[in-house]
């Protein structure tokens, strides 16, 4: 009897060390891309190197299954779609999401070459002084095409005045985004495959009951997993 509950507990303290092992991050790890596995489709994204926080910070959670079967719980078509709040896995229809996370925040790390061009993934965050990230939940912008006019206006009233670089204006008129977003939430990647996976869930009906701007179909990600960058 002593020698099977001894087996027993060497197995389980295996398992806890090889999980533990798992989630670390190793510098090929930096090299790879994510595949998020969702019921709509594949979408693959490059991490940036310019922000090592977010981006080791992701790493750790994809590695730890963090994201296996959340919900993209918030979606809102020519703006984003937004995921990474673990009370998710299991929410019954109708029921309000996006107050989950790990339990830690991400200090900011903005950077004016990462803007909120079509594609990017971002972090999100509550409304902290700090404007520090949410340890775990993110969103992929869809975004919509401006104008010069409309560039302007939201450089009046929602930059404070401040200007937009010549060549991100030329990125919002062509490809488009979120530019208001800019300097405010972090920006860590962006989709180098499955673009058009997004532009589908981005445009699944979506409740107009309390839990605004869930998908009425669950849009799940199966799976997170690290895969060989090409």
């Amino acid at each position: 009897m002593k020698k099977i509950f001894l087996s027993v507990a060497l197995l389980i303290l295996g398992m806890l060390c090889f999980a533990q092992k798992d989630s670390t991050i190793r510098k090929k790890d930096r090299k790879k891309d994510v595949l998020l596995l969702t019921n709509f489709g594949d979408i693959v994204l490059r991490l940036s190197d310019s922000t090592p926080l977010h981006r080791d910070n992701f790493l750790k959670l994809v590695k730890k299954g963090y994201y296996d079967s959340v919900l993209f719980h918030r979606v809102i078509y020519n703006f984003m779609i937004q995921a990474g709040d673990p009370n998710s896995k299991h929410a019954k229809p109708g029921q309000l999401l996006g107050g989950g996370g790990p339990g830690y925040r991400i200090p900011a790390e903005f950077r004016t070459t990462l803007f909120h061009k079509k594609g990017v993934i971002a972090a999100a965050r509550d409304n902290n002084p700090e404007k520090a990230s949410s340890g775990s939940q993110f969103y992929i912008v869809q975004g919509k095409i401006f104008s010069d006019a409309g560039l302007d206006s939201v450089e009046i009233f929602r930059l404070n005045g401040r200007k937009i670089p010549v060549e991100q204006r030329e990125v919002y008129k062509t490809i488009g985004g979120t530019p208001h977003l800019d300097q405010s939430y972090t920006v860590f990647g962006e989709v180098v495959k499955g673009m058009d996976v997004v532009d589908k869930i981005a445009a699944t009906p979506t409740s107009k009951s309390p839990d605004t701007d869930r998908p009425l179909e669950d849009v799940r990600i199966v799976k997170a997993k690290l895969i060989k960058r090409k």
